[in-house]
């Protein structure tokens, strides 16, 4: 994740004046044309402009065909629109024109699309409600920016004629929170989701553990959270989730169609816990709370078996909490481990994880033991990482383990933009949004079998971030650049395009009150023109 840096501390969302935030600005005057097909983030796989726009007035029915999951976003779109519009839009079963929401089995895979619009109407048709979703989602960008508030707007509403058809080129699309360093709430949590689920993310990856907090309770170990979460970087009073609280993370997440990866690192990164046991360390003293910053220093003692004891009841209770198909053990920078000790660590809690009815995610690290069959290693070096470390990972991937890339000086979220940025770490280098979109995941380890490539994720560690304003300013604009490189083939990207798309986002950010790093690399005062 990190090496070695000092603390820096926030204070708070003061610092937005200082960023040149952009956030509560009026939005312009909505145009009377309607914004073209093709400006949409992710890039679609193809656009067909033509024919009149559709207009939605205050007549406009939702139609579906009869299926609870159609309804069931049927009624996000209806419950979307409402405010701003003014509008009733019932949704019903009957009649015809409107906006009408088709499950039918068609080329889309799990999560493609279709949008037909033209005078009469707008029909999204997908082959499952994932599809649906993400379709509602082109259509909110496809509608003027001031759809987005929760007061009624003037319109018109206007939909671009023609046709869209879209599936995305991987099934992993992700972003990391890290609610270790420091924590946030339910609310925040959700807040984050309604961002990324705008952008068709399609994995909301929870870093529950770490040095400086624990953030999940645990039934069998409840110190974990009562006093390994009592804390935060700087000496915050820190926080933790209930059983009830990641559920409902959970519930929301699966509602914008997101899958909760909850990640208990291990055997690094873990003095939260050993702080709360003292049987989990090796000399059976509990070391003090930690509060800083510095990584590597802690390990739980592989030697021992109540380890696996641990291990086991942590594992088996947050995975009857999740749903989802994965769990992340994290494996990396656990340089208080030996190399034997680590092997013989991950050869044990790997077979625990499949245990439970989970799929093995780790940091790439986890390739310098034997991944378990089918595994995912998600992959944070750098350009600079040694041939060594690369050759490893590529050898894991032509040997059948999947991999996520997260390469941190390209999509690291928490990574200064410039020397300037008042938030964020710069151990990777400085990332302005340029850098974070302009590259390709399916050749960026040369060696890597193309099938090997499961998708991208975008991580936000938090050791500087205190709040919603520090996470949005430092995810905008970087974070739909990620999501495109997830959803769209390389043949449709090209930065001097997307810039242009991007910039035009901004009216929309503003809208929904997200405050963001207004990159000299973007023509933002060409949006629109």
């Amino acid at each position: 994740m990190r090496p070695h840096h000092r603390t820096l501390r926030i204070l708070g969302s003061l610092l937005l004046v200082a960023m040149g935030v952009s956030m509560t600005g009026a939005a312009p005057a909505q145009a009377a044309s309607p914004t073209p097909l093709d400006r949409v983030i992710p890039a679609p796989t193809s656009v067909a402009p033509g024919g009149s726009p559709y207009r939605i007035t205050r007549g406009t029915h939702i139609h579906v065909d009869g299926s609870r999951e159609a309804r069931r976003v049927a009624e996000y779109l209806a419950a979307f629109l409402r405010p701003s519009t003014g509008y009733r839009l019932p949704v019903t079963e009957h009649g015809a024109g409107g906006i009408r929401l088709r499950l039918a089995k068609g080329p889309f895979g799990a999560e493609g699309y279709r949008l037909d619009s033209g005078r009469q109407g707008v029909t999204l048709t997908a082959a499952g409600p994932a599809g649906l979703f993400h379709g509602v989602q082109t259509l909110r960008q496809l509608l003027p920016a001031a759809v987005e508030k929760d007061t009624v707007q003037p319109g018109p509403w206007l939909v671009a004629g023609g046709t869209i058809t879209d599936s995305p080129r991987y099934g992993w699309r992700g972003a990391m929170l890290d609610v270790s360093r420091h924590f946030f709430t339910v609310d925040q949590v959700k807040r984050y989701i309604d961002q990324l689920a705008l952008y068709k993310i399609n994995k909301l990856h929870l870093h529950l553990s770490d040095d400086q907090g624990w953030r999940i309770a645990v039934d069998s170990w409840p110190r974990l959270a009562t006093y390994g979460g009592s804390t935060e970087v700087g000496g915050g009073p820190g926080g933790f989730y209930t059983k009830a609280d990641y559920r409902e993370i959970v519930r929301y997440a699966a509602s914008r169609y997101l899958e909760v990866v909850p990640e208990i690192d291990m055997p690094g990164h873990t003095n939260a816990a050993l702080a709360s046991y003292a049987d989990l360390n090796c000399d059976g003293v509990a070391p003090p709370l930690y509060t800083g910053t510095e990584v590597g220093f802690s390990s739980l003692c592989v030697g021992k078996e109540i380890t696996y004891d641990f291990v086991d009841d942590v594992i088996r209770e947050l995975a009857a909490l999740t749903p989802g198909r994965y769990l992340h053990i994290g494996g990396d920078e656990a340089h208080s481990t030996s190399h034997e000790d680590y092997v013989k660590f991950m050869d044990r809690v790997q077979p625990v994880v499949a245990k439970y009815g989970k799929t093995v995610v780790g940091w790439h690290q986890l390739t310098g033991a034997t991944p378990a069959k089918g595994a995912l290693a998600q992959y944070w070096g750098l350009d600079s990482t040694s041939a060594e470390e690369k050759a490893r990972v590529v050898k894991a991937a032509q040997s059948g383990t999947g991999l996520i890339l997260s390469p941190a000086d390209r999509v690291y979220l928490d990574m200064k933009y410039t020397k300037d940025t008042p938030l964020g770490l710069s151990w990777a280098g400085y990332v302005e949004v340029r850098r974070s979109y302009d590259w390709d995941p399916g050749a960026y380890l040369p060696g890597v079998p193309a099938g090997a490539v499961r998708g991208v994720e975008a991580p936000m560690w938090s050791e500087t971030l205190e709040n919603s304003e520090h996470i949005e300013y430092m995810a905008f604009p970087r974070l739909p650049g990620v999501a495109e490189l997830g959803w769209s083939s390389g043949a449709s990207r090209d930065w001097e395009r997307y810039k242009v798309r991007l910039a035009a986002q901004a009216e929309r950010w503003n809208a929904l009150g997200i405050g963001y790093y207004r990159s000299p690399q973007v023509p933002w005062d060409s949006a629109g023109r």
